[in-house]
């Protein structure tokens, strides 16, 4: 399976990306051609395309020829609204349109706990809610294949290999490798398709919880 991955030098991205380079070949999007040896040395493949100034044509071209595609990008706890509107949301919707027009199928959101009615204040945490809000609406209007995954608040603390994943869960943290875990479990599994699920530390194995979900 080719897999293009947005946001390509994030932490869940690279995490995702060297477990899923060993059986998959991942294609990682980045905007600095600075970034891609970091991408080679996990494995992926780094193509360059600015998610937040490309036209949907343009990242129709980047995806082409992948069966599925990851939406790990975003904006950054540093930026402003402005940036949580233009790449949270408008990079996530270049993408899904462009996997339509590019005929792929499957795509897996990473969204966040806390977008079901996001709040309506100003700050630039509700912002980025109701922009991931949109995105996770955009997406589950598309025809395609979608799994959107809200993890917690994330750690760099090394992987556990378990997690609690529903619908919805109690809020709590997650290790970005086991995101990444998650997500690659997901795009594994067909039954994750048309799932918003929710995602937290736990004690249920990953694949015995991505299993669970999938029923």
């Amino acid at each position: 399976m080719r897999i293009a991955v947005a946001g390509g030098h994030g932490q869940i991205a690279r995490r995702f990306g060297k477990l899923a380079s060993s059986e998959h070949e991942v294609i990682g999007l980045i905007r600095d051609p600075g970034q891609a040896a970091a991408l080679e040395a996990v494995g992926m493949l780094p193509r360059v395309l600015d998610l937040e100034q490309a036209g949907t044509d343009a990242v129709r071209a980047a995806i082409e020829g992948c069966d599925a595609l990851v939406f790990a990008a975003g904006a950054g706890p540093g930026s402003g609204a402005a940036r949580k509107e233009t790449v949270d949301y408008g990079a996530a919707v270049k993408c899904v349109d462009a996997a339509e027009a590019a005929g792929g199928r499957r795509v897996l959101m990473v969204s966040a706990m806390g977008t079901d009615g996001p709040p309506e204040d100003d700050s630039v945490v509700c912002v980025y809610l109701r922009a991931k809000a949109k995105a996770d609406a955009h997406l589950k209007d598309s025809g395609l294949d979608w799994t959107v995954v809200r993890p917690g608040r994330l750690t760099d603390d090394p992987p556990t290999g378990r997690v609690r994943l529903a619908r919805r869960v109690p809020r709590g943290e997650v290790t970005r490798a086991d995101v990444a875990a998650v997500l690659l479990a997901c795009l594994r599994n067909p039954g994750t398709i048309g799932k918003v699920l929710e995602l937290v530390g736990g004690d249920t194995p990953i694949e015995e919880a991505v299993a669970a979900v999938s029923r």
